[in-house]
């Protein structure tokens, strides 16, 4: 993979999750959540879900998921990554 085709995945996926302002607010959800009280276990859970909605949190968007399939895992299909 060259310098310039990952380039284009990371656009890409920064543009699918709503741009950079989404991803920022998706940086101090999950900061939150890392700083939070509570135990390993629960803040993985916790950061998953976040991770999961982009955004802020509570934040009702009208967010298509990305049609080339799990920005996360690469998948083909949506969601088929680890649980």
């Amino acid at each position: 993979m060259n310098l310039k085709s990952l380039f284009n995945k990371a656009k890409k996926t920064v543009d699918d999750r709503g741009g950079v302002e989404s991803v920022k607010a998706d940086a101090e959800e999950l900061k939150t959540v890392a700083t939070g009280k509570g135990s390993l276990t629960d803040k993985a859970k916790d950061a998953a879900a976040a991770i999961k909605d982009p955004g802020a949190p509570g934040g009702e968007e009208n967010h298509k998921p990305a049609a080339h399939g799990d920005p996360l895992t690469g998948d083909d299909k949506p969601g088929a990554g680890p649980a």
